[in-house]
């Protein structure tokens, strides 16, 4: 199953949903997709009007591909303007992920702030070319998503620069419009930033997840690519911390991301 039949399973609210192995990421199935589909069974609970403003998540432990999940979400409060949501994925009876979601409609305000461009990264035409799926040698969930890298270095490259990033967007699926699901997937393709650091392969994955997203969400398709950029803040005893933003080709801001990160090495 790709991306959107994975989305349209969660909406038809299918029984007993399982990540195929194709989405693996290690013994795990991929982070970015399994936030994707909670979110889209939370959306659901949420009245119109009220669009995603900030997400919090976390991965509590590995959710295993090829075994069915089970989403459970609770609304914490309904306000004037916003909606606070808990959402859990079980698998086996276990929590393996959770997120807490706000809800906002949009008021008037005399406040307006443009968000920052991105930074300054090789077009798409100059990027590398698109990293390619290897088996046995990149996760198994990079079949579905194209990255073409721009800035700072691959994984175990030995490179020490704070800064990754380039162009995204996902593979296999038909062209669609992009929601916050989408994002999701998108920001959380790329690699820590911590492992282009290291000289040899060693596990690394995120801890905890927030992401903001600026509404109302452009209009993108699922065939256009975005721009993505992750900048270390801070690294010591396993653990680093890194902030991100993914925008369009046009460089219109989509969303903000900060992740803690754990790195074996």
């Amino acid at each position: 199953m790709n991306f959107s039949q994975l989305l349209a399973a969660v909406r038809g609210r299918e029984p007993g949903i399982t990540v195929p192995a194709s989405w693996a990421q290690g013994r795990a199935s991929f982070g970015g997709l399994m936030a994707a589909l909670l979110f889209e069974a939370m959306r659901h609970k949420v009245g119109d009007g009220r669009h995603a403003r900030s997400l919090a998540i976390t991965f509590v432990g590995p959710a295993a591909p090829e075994v069915p999940l089970t989403f459970e979400i609770e609304v914490l409060r309904e306000g004037k303007a916003v909606s606070t949501l808990l959402g859990r994925v079980l698998q086996n009876g276990v929590v393996v992920t959770l997120m807490q979601g706000s809800f906002g409609a949009g008021r008037d305000s005399v406040v307006r702030v443009d968000g920052l461009p991105p930074p300054d990264m090789k077009p798409l035409a100059q990027a590398a070319p698109e990293l390619p799926y290897v088996k046995g040698v990149t996760p198994e969930f990079m079949r579905h998503v194209a990255l073409r890298w721009a800035l700072g270095g691959m994984p175990f490259s030995h490179d020490t620069s704070r800064r990754m990033g380039g162009w995204v967007r996902l593979r296999g699926v038909d062209e669609e419009p992009v929601g916050e699901a989408h994002l999701l997937a998108l920001v959380d393709a790329w690699p820590p930033t911590l492992l282009s650091h290291l000289k040899q392969p060693a596990a690394g994955s995120t801890q905890t997840w927030t992401i903001e997203f600026i509404q109302p969400v452009r209009r993108l398709s699922t065939l256009d690519w975005c721009q993505y950029c992750a900048e270390t803040e801070h690294a010591r005893d396993g653990y680093g911390h890194a902030a991100a933003g993914l925008w369009s080709a046009e460089g219109e801001l989509l969303a903000l991301s900060r992740q803690t990160v754990t790195v074996f090495a």
